[in-house]
């Protein structure tokens, strides 16, 4: 009997709603896109620090602690990005600052309900840990950590492009680990972004990822299919049509390969890859990528565009693909593994590869099973990736 009630609790509390064709989860987004009321604690300079209004909790109102950041010198109205922190993140303030220094303004919110203090704030979010994540969902959706999380961001999105020196049609995001999750979901969501830039985070967290403890034998089955259907990305990343950088490490121990490429091509928009063998998984690690910066630029401020590299072509041993760069490329590498471990436990060797007339060309090795991939290098060090094949 309680677990027919628990169905039927759940059914009730997570329905899937749509707008004009779109489907928009558990969360209003007409209510999002409102600009939050916010609480200033400094009243200039060029960082300040705020609160602003968040999703009720369990019927109590709740605020979000962030950071907002604006270059020293403005010319006219600035291109912003959201900031999205990961687990064990909170809301960085040099981050914030790295992005004012680019010549952005900047929101870098706090998502684990603390304050300025790192301490929980008596009228906080859900916390982040494993147990707001996933296990509160018989309490509802809009009482789980990613409900609110997804919420703070577009709310953050509404208060950034409500401030006199942003150009709201030059906003973009770019988050990191569970950041990255959330950037995925938001980019499916929010059409006013116009770059999208997730580091480590992916969808699919069901099929492959370091969850699957959890989602296959912690959850009971009726909440996993709820969890999924409500707040894994691959079921909004489809609606995503902003260009977005996918940054990523070969051995990431979160996010593999594979649910990442499954995720990539979703969105219908233009995209680069930047995956890196071994890349550490961390905060400083994910914001430091010179690539980052780089694609925002392009998109936000007409920037010089990052190298494009094609899609990879097999024939007999040679594989070659396209490269479109207005920058020199300085660098080719084919990067394989014949390993047939988990993703995060392969070992990948960098062979010699060459770049010319526009066309990136290497010897595959004659050992099979074989997964590989090509990238391109260019004068300001920023490097991008083919996607990664696998012969068997």
């Amino acid at each position: 009997m309680r677990r027919a009630w628990l169905v039927v609790l759940l059914a009730a509390t997570t329905c899937v709603a749509a707008t004009n064709g779109r489907n928009t989860g558990p969360w209003n987004l007409a209510e999002l896109r409102k600009v939050p009321k916010a609480d200033w604690l400094e009243d200039a300079g060029p960082l300040r620090s705020l609160y602003y209004a968040g999703e009720p909790l369990d019927g109590k109102p709740t605020r979000v602690f962030a950071y907002y950041a604006v270059p020293d010198k403005l010319e006219g109205k600035a291109p912003a990005m959201v900031l999205v922190h990961g687990g064990g993140g909170k809301a960085f303030p040099e981050w914030a600052t790295l992005w004012a220094k680019r010549g952005y303004a900047a929101l870098a919110m706090d998502l684990s309900g603390d304050g300025p203090d790192d301490k929980h704030t008596p009228d906080g979010m859900p916390d982040q840990g494993h147990h707001d994540k996933f296990f509160t969902l018989p309490k509802g959706t809009q009482n789980t950590w990613p409900y609110h999380a997804v919420a703070a961001v577009v709310r953050g999105a509404s208060l950034l492009a409500a401030q006199p020196e942003v150009d709201p049609e030059r906003m973009g995001i770019t988050g990191i680990s569970w950041g990255g999750y959330l950037t995925c979901i938001v980019a499916g969501l929010d059409d006013r972004l116009k770059v999208a830039v997730p580091v480590y985070g992916c969808g699919f967290l069901d099929e492959n990822s370091t969850w699957l403890p959890i989602l296959h034998k912690q959850l009971p089955p009726e909440q996993s299919k709820v969890w999924v259907e409500n707040f894994d990305p691959s079921k909004y990343l489809g609606q995503a049509s902003m260009p977005m950088l996918w940054v990523n490490g070969t051995n990431d121990f979160a996010y593999p390969l594979d649910s990442y490429q499954k995720s990539y091509r979703l969105p219908k928009g233009p995209r680069r890859l930047c995956v890196t063998v071994r890349m550490p998984h961390g905060h400083p690690s994910g914001w430091r990528p010179v690539e980052i910066g780089l694609f925002a630029d392009e998109h936000l401020r007409k920037g010089t565009p990052l190298p494009r590299v094609g899609p990879m072509e097999v024939r007999g041993n040679i594989v070659t693909a396209e490269v479109v760069s207005q920058t020199p490329i300085q660098q080719a590498v084919l990067h394989v593994t014949t390993d047939t471990v988990t993703w995060n436990k392969r070992n990948w060797r960098a062979l010699p590869a060459e770049c010319a007339k526009g066309v990136v060309r290497a010897t595959l090795p004659k050992a099979r099973p074989l997964a590989f991939f090509l990238t391109v290098t260019d004068s300001r060090k920023a490097t991008v990736s083919a996607e990664h094949a696998e012969l068997r």
